[in-house]
């Protein structure tokens, strides 16, 4: 193999591949990128038989082949240098040039690395922007704690009749909910759970394409496929389905109040400085359209802010915790919250005001009050 490339073409292509490269590989084997030069193409790959990366990035191909290298080392170096970068395999090595620089990187055994999966054909396209966007949001409920794994996971439902893709998640304290129109070519409805960590990846690398395709796993394949034009991703479902979301969303609510996001996110992270780990801080909506944000405790520090607000529906009191409220808040991406809420002991829904019921909803879990 022999070629060169521009550095900015190649970091691209190695850096979107090596999202997918997992930080403790059960064998050394999945560290590895593929690499392989052919036809005006170097096509950069990653597997680890959960989430397959692959992409291409135009060179100058003057011995075509393919070579396994570390896909961290690679990356770290191809990050660095500029100008043209030129390639060459000289078995077992791998020889990298760029400017005054110089490398020469061992190679992995080809015939040890897995066959990647065939994805299936394209299902529906969906804007770039809006799927990374619908992404971030939902991800913001997603569980980090992996004793569970379906709660680790996004899960996608698709509604033929509606047309549309809503997306999902929940760690048991909060339930995130985002709906987007999606018309699919015949697909019939079709739930999945993706997991999170890899979706997220795989959507913001895809951000800033005007379109991507999607594949909703099947019983036979189980393979959830995100292609844009020069790069294809794959990720395996999580077997097992998350909680039913429409029952848990209340639809009739005794108080609706509307605060700005900015002012809000601010008061609530200068009174969490003195809440301990997993205290609540405490929302007082008052009837003179201030709400007062409370944490800490009487033996301990305390503290006492507030912001402006439009309330209707009387007086309440409500706790959460504060890393929890802040994590919606950011999700949400209009000027102002609306909070719509039953009592002190029930569930409250986040959503911009003035959104479309498609728009992020996020149910909070309150904390009880001694």
């Amino acid at each position: 193999m022999k070629l060169t490339a521009d550095h900015t073409d190649l970091a691209a292509a190695v850096s979107y591949a090596a999202r997918s490269l997992p930080a403790r590989p059960p064998v050394p084997i999945l560290a590895g990128l593929l690499l392989d030069a052919a036809d005006g193409r170097l096509r950069v790959s990653a597997y680890d038989y959960e989430v397959s990366a692959d992409t291409t990035a135009p060179a100058a191909v003057t011995e075509p082949g393919r070579v396994l290298v570390s896909g961290r080392l690679l990356s770290d170096i191809v990050s660095t240098v500029r100008g043209t970068v030129h390639l060459e395999l000289r078995s077992p090595r791998l020889v990298l040039k760029a400017g005054s620089a110089r490398f020469i990187l061992p190679t992995l055994p080809l015939e040890e690395y897995p066959a990647r999966p065939e994805p299936a054909a394209t299902a529906g396209t969906l804007p770039g922007p809006d799927l990374a966007e619908a992404v971030a949001q939902v991800a913001s409920a997603v569980s980090k704690d992996d004793s569970v794994p379906i709660l680790t996971g996004i899960g996608l439902h698709h509604d033929r009749q509606a047309a549309t893709l809503t997306l999902y998640a929940t760690d048991r304290y909060r339930f995130a909910v985002r709906t987007l129109p999606w018309k699919t070519a015949g697909l019939a409805d079709t739930s999945a759970v993706i997991p999170g960590r890899a979706l997220a990846d795989a959507a913001k690398a895809t951000a800033d394409d005007t379109t991507v395709g999607l594949t909703l796993p099947t019983s036979g394949s189980g393979l959830f496929t995100l292609r844009s034009e020069h790069a294809t991703t794959t990720i395996r479902a999580l077997d097992g389905e998350l909680p039913k979301y429409g029952a848990l969303f209340p639809t009739e609510f005794a108080h609706t109040a509307t605060v700005e996001i900015a002012a809000l996110k601010a008061a609530a992270q200068r009174v969490a400085l003195v809440a301990t780990k997993n205290a609540p801080i405490k929302l007082t909506f008052t009837a003179e359209s201030t709400l007062v944000l409370e944490g800490g405790s009487d033996d301990d520090a305390q503290a006492v802010d507030n912001v402006h607000t439009s309330l209707t529906g009387g007086e309440l009191t409500i706790a959460f915790n504060p890393a929890f409220l802040l994590d919606g808040l950011n999700a949400l991406t209009t000027p102002s919250v609306q909070f719509d809420l039953t009592s002190p002991t029930t569930p409250a829904v986040l959503r911009g005001h003035g959104s479309d019921d498609q728009a992020l909803r996020y149910l909070l879990m309150p904390i009880r009050l001694s």
